[in-house]
């Protein structure tokens, strides 16, 4: 065997989006790529706000000696600072430089987090549906993932996670807005979780952690507020990127924030900078950090995408299919019409529509549609979404 075999399943399990990548390939070269509806990356669609490009040119005009060089494995001093002001405002909790440590995405941060929290056979508690790679990143320090099913809004359901835990839950991780659901955790849910959190540790005497990956924080719809996880629980860290917000995801930039009463905030700080370095990830892009420093509260126009929401919902909604009505991100999550959520999706790439079965996302019964196209690629695919309803809700 070439490859190790643990490796060689993996990849049989997580193939979803890599086949249908490899499918819409193959329509593409036959059909022409406008003729091909593809809503199976969440890779952004949005170019960076102007303020990005203004920035990063001055900083790669500023020539001054060691500007390419190694740095502190936590990232630039100034760098963490500015990212420590804003959150500290945003989330009303006092940060400071030391608690932010920069990071190759939010891919980097969270492979950082669990390296330096988990022991061999850890549990990490996930809600479901979850991003696909949460599997393999915990695995990948010997942890084991366990899933709890959400409430049909697809909201935390805490009584789930509350009789999951045990003697070997080290975590609880949660991303809101969710990938792929688009959910966001109201205020109330976050503040029981962390009631919840800060009760078993009690009982356990050993301290939960609570990781929120929020790359999607900043794209929130309606007036709706993302609530902070430094205000419900102390044991609680944030990993993010700014791949979403500002639309730079091949830059690889993110961070990950420590609560400032987390315990035992030093021998945790001390362990994510010396996990960034000896994962390989060494420190984050430098004249990236210098960039972003510049743009704290920076984002895209959050606008365009729930434009494309509104358009996507109404076509969905109008043919028959049920979905709940994403909060943020830009994935919509409806339910198949029929059990076998990789039949229906294989139907949908009959009409040329590319979209990733639930399953990928460990929820069987639905698929996921990200929406970070186009504006002709989600009213080309309204024709061929029509197509397959017809066949299960012609009574509608």
């Amino acid at each position: 065997m070439a490859i190790a075999q643990k490796i060689k399943s993996y990849m049989e399990q997580a193939s979803w989006i890599r086949k249908m990548f490899e499918q819409g390939a193959v329509l593409k070269q036959k059909y022409g790529s406008d003729n091909v509806f593809d809503f199976s990356l969440g890779n952004p669609n949005l170019e960076p706000p102007r303020q990005f490009f203004e920035t990063l040119k001055n900083v790669v005009n500023t020539h001054t000696p060691g500007r390419h060089g190694y740095m502190s494995n936590a990232g630039y001093t100034e760098t963490r600072a500015a990212i420590a002001e804003y959150l500290s405002e945003e989330h009303g909790v006092d940060l400071f430089a030391e608690h932010i440590i920069m990071t190759c995405g939010a891919g980097g941060a969270l492979n950082v987090t669990l390296k330096t929290l988990l022991d061999p056979g850890d549990e990490v508690i996930v809600p479901a549906p979850y991003f696909v790679e949460y599997r393999f990143y915990v695995d990948n320090f010997g942890g084991v993932l366990l899933t709890v099913p959400t409430c049909a809004d697809f909201n935390l359901d805490l009584a789930a996670i509350e009789r999951a835990i045990n003697e070997r839950t080290k975590a609880v991780l949660i991303n809101s807005p969710n990938n792929p659901t688009g959910k966001v955790y109201d205020r109330e849910t976050i503040e029981g979780l962390g009631s919840i959190l800060e009760k078993k540790s009690r009982e356990r005497g050993r301290e939960l952690y609570l990781i929120s990956d929020e790359p999607y924080a900043k794209i929130v719809y309606d007036g709706i507020q993302l609530p902070s996880v430094f205000q419900a629980y102390r044991n609680s860290i944030i990993v993010t990127s700014y791949s979403k917000d500002l639309s730079i995801p091949g830059e690889r930039l993110g961070f990950i924030a420590v609560h400032p009463q987390l315990t035992p905030l030093q021998d945790v700080l001390g362990g994510l900078v010396f996990c960034n370095r000896t994962l390989g990830f060494v420190n984050a892009p430098a004249t990236m950090q210098r960039v972003v420093q510049q743009l704290q509260g920076i984002t895209v126009d959050v606008n365009a995408y729930l434009r494309k929401r509104d358009m996507l919902c109404d076509i969905l909604a109008r043919i028959g299919y049920q979905f709940v009505k994403p909060q943020g991100a830009f994935y919509v999550f409806p339910k198949t019409p029929i059990a076998d959520d990789v039949a229906f999706v294989q139907e949908l790439l009959e009409e040329r529509i590319l979209c990733v079965p639930g399953s990928g996302f460990g929820c069987p019964g639905y698929f996921r549609i990200a929406y970070c196209v186009d504006d002709r690629v989600i009213q080309g695919a309204a024709e061929g979404f029509a197509n397959v309803g017809r066949r299960y809700f012609a009574k509608r």
